[in-house]
């Protein structure tokens, strides 16, 4: 036992002198090579003396950087948490001037933008040296990967030796867009989770067939399900984390008995709506026993919870710990550095595709100035890494459940299209993000199971503004006979990202005023989710019929169902209940969509019994518009300003993926498709039994006051 530690100190040991050799010739090379950068006094000295002096100024560098670094990481958490990236190089070299001033010989000297250089090569050399000696040794490297764990895992119980469960959403990636990618080689270690025999194949395809299982190089399956209209993240992640998506019409619409706007992406919404789901469904949610939320907009009732939107509002605490992933990643200054480097170069590879898709003239194409590099860099470089970092810690801690949200594909994808190079590039990236968490899990103290999914497609198409030179809500109000407005508004694009970007930087909610009108103004208020527009009059204080819009505006159905951008409405009827209209005067009864589908013909399955339910909801909107759909290339005309859209029906946007281990049971026993997010959740929480035994799901009383129970 004594030589086994002995021999652990010293391979220590002689890791950390090999850093600090190598530290201290990067010193010597950037004085030689730097200009205000010196280690030597004006008259000059002995080359012996110079080494000393950057053995020293490494070795000073590297121990305040291991002590001062975490404390100052802990103190910027009281700012803005994307001000931590802006700070880093700035801190980074004061704390190589504060090493070359407490160097013993007092020679060494450098101007204060200089050091900024120095400090981020030593950071990222020292950390690429340890990381490459660590790499050779188990133990380091599982020592190496355990410092992105929770300090207070040391605390917790010995893990048990049934497997856990992680789960890893790539946000807005579609079944088919996922087969491409493998097909093209863009993701090697999802081709190598599916390998070769059917695995790939369609759930249709899968019960026609008569042939052999997936052969034994497979480990996964991959599983296409259906979304419900609302295909976005809001409903979606809430119905798989919280076994709920009712009463979620869309990614925004407008409540009438409450006056106010519901905005998925909202952190007072997203309390909101978990606390919605929680009383509805009397349980906490998916991660309730021993679980881990990172980067969702939901908790799923998990008691570790990081960048999770709908804790975001409430004030640091015990019960707030939103952005503890921050303080967990970047109290490493080599993550920092790095994750930093990484930011600025994917602002300008942004600025860079974006130049060149304008320059060649691409269509179609969605401006892609102002600040959104800077929340596409935000969403691809800085959410990313840290999701990732705290989903390593999860693993080395032994946490039962986790699910986290990977929002970078999504994110590039409404501004570049889904199929997109830019997309491509990000797919790339994210599968090396899978092949990591991966090799963490086989250092992790209990066996994992890896199930990666996605919770919506994205549809192509050029925007309906783009198109026809107006946007929906001024094909409202010319249907309501007001005045339009000469210059249409641009719709404001609801992707997650921006939402993750305010939250970080501690900004108040978006109050839009032209969506809070007074409850006595007539005018409409119109609302888009991707290709679902909502259209609501709010001086009504119930859901209008069919027949009190045509007595109120008589030409305002009419226009929009025989407008060749509007796909069919959903109205309310006295007379039938609900009706569905479409161009030419179609108008089909709600019970007989099963035998007329009329306009819901190319929707795909599941369209007619996803209208119905969403008819079903107390908040559904006085009018629900969704687009004009191609169905022979999914193209869908988006209402807001996205070249990838979704969140309603029309195209691959409703049908996105399940990639699960073959050592778990099928998603579905008869091979079919899930339908719904509910049905994923249901499916999970089958799997956690299969791995852990039942789940206990919390009392209806305590999973009322979950969403406000301590972390």
């Amino acid at each position: 036992m004594w030589g086994v530690r002995w021999r652990w100190v010293a391979g220590r040991i002689g890791r950390s002198a090999v850093v600090w050799a190598v530290s201290t010739v990067t010193m010597l090379a950037l004085a030689g090579l730097l200009p205000d950068f010196r280690l030597q006094s004006a008259d000059g000295d002995s080359a012996t003396r110079i080494a000393v002096t950057a053995a020293c100024g490494a070795g000073a560098f590297g121990v305040l950087s291991a002590v001062v670094w975490p404390l100052l990481v802990r103190l910027l958490l009281l700012v803005p948490a994307l001000v931590i990236g802006l700070l880093v190089f700035f801190l980074n070299g004061s704390l190589l001037l504060l090493a070359l001033r407490l160097n013993p010989s007092g020679q060494s000297e450098a101007a204060p933008e200089t050091a900024v250089i120095v400090a981020a090569v030593m950071s990222a050399v020292a950390s690429a040296t340890g990381g490459a000696l660590a790499v050779r040794d188990d133990d380091a490297y599982r020592s190496r990967l355990s410092r992105l764990a929770d300090r207070r895992r040391r605390s917790r119980p010995p893990c048990p030796d049934a497997p856990g469960l992680v789960c890893v959403q790539l946000d807005g990636v579609g079944h088919d867009v996922l087969v491409d990618a493998v097909a093209k080689g863009l993701m090697p270690t999802v081709a190598r989770w599916l390998s070769t025999g059917d695995g790939m194949r369609s759930a249709d395809d899968r019960m026609q067939s008569t042939g052999p299982t997936p052969t034994p190089r497979s480990t996964h399956r991959l599983t296409p399900w259906r979304t419900d209209w609302s295909s976005q993240t809001g409903a979606s992640q809430l119905g798989i984390l919280h076994g709920s998506t009712f009463d979620v019409p869309a990614f925004r619409w407008y409540e009438k008995d409450r006056g106010e706007v519901m905005v998925c992406n909202r952190p007072t919404s997203a309390a909101e709506l978990q606390r919605r789901a929680v009383r509805y469904t009397g349980d906490g949610g998916l991660l309730t026993v021993d679980g881990a939320s990172r980067g969702n907009l939901f908790s799923g009732g998990a008691g570790e919870q990081a960048l999770v939107l709908s804790i975001a509002t409430r004030r640091r605490g015990r019960g707030n710990r939103s952005r503890a992933g921050y303080f967990a990643y970047f109290s490493d200054p080599a993550n920092a550095v790095r994750t930093a480097l990484s930011f600025v170069a994917e602002v300008l590879r942004e600025t860079g595709q974006a130049t060149r898709a304008r320059l060649r003239g691409q269509r179609p194409r969605v401006s892609r100035g102002g600040l959104y590099p800077l929340v596409r860099a935000f969403a691809t470089v800085v959410e990313r890494d840290v999701v990732v970092a705290a989903v390593m810690g999860d693993l080395l801690a032994g946490r039962t459940a986790v699910y986290a949200d990977l929002v970078a594909y999504d994110e590039v994808a409404h501004h570049s299209g889904p199929r997109s190079r830019d997309a491509e590039q990000v797919l790339r990236r994210l599968d090396r993000c899978l092949a990591l968490i991966e090799k963490v899990a086989d250092h992790a103290p209990r066996p994992y199971r890896i199930v990666v999914l996605s919770d919506h497609g994205q549809s192509p198409g050029e925007t309906f503004h783009a198109r026809y030179g107006l946007t929906l809500d001024d094909l409202v109000r010319a249907g309501c006979g007001l005045p339009v407005p000469r210059k249409a508004e641009h719709t404001r694009s609801g992707a997650e990202a921006r939402a993750a970007v305010r939250a970080a930087l501690r900004r108040p909610e978006q109050q839009d005023a032209a969506r809070h009108r007074t409850a006595h103004r007539p005018e409409p208020l119109v609302l888009a989710s991707g290709n679902l527009g909502l259209v609501s009059f709010p001086d009504v204080g119930h859901r209008m019929t069919k027949e009190e819009i045509d007595a109120r505006h008589p030409a305002l159905l009419t226009t929009l169902a025989n407008h060749p951008g509007v796909g069919f409405l959903l109205v309310r009827s006295e007379e039938h209940d609900g009706v569905v209209l479409g161009p030419f005067g179609a108008e089909i009864p709600l019970a007989r969509l099963d035998e007329e589908p009329g306009p819901l013909a190319g929707f795909g399955p599941g369209a007619a019994d996803a209208v119905r339910r969403t008819h079903s909801f107390p908040h559904t909107a006085d009018i629900m518009v969704n687009s004009f759909h191609d169905p022979a290339d999914g193209e869908v005309l988006a209402f807001e300003e996205q070249i990838g859209s979704h969140g309603g029906l029309g195209g691959p946007q409703s049908r996105p993926f399940l990639l699960s281990p073959l050592t778990l049971s099928a998603p579905a026993a008869d091979g079919r498709e899930p339908a719904g997010a509910e049905q994923v959740h249901h499916v999970l929480r089958r799997w956690l039994g299969e791995l852990n035994g039942p789940q206990v799901p919390l009392e209806p009383a305590d999973a009322e006051a979950e969403p406000d129970r301590a972390a």
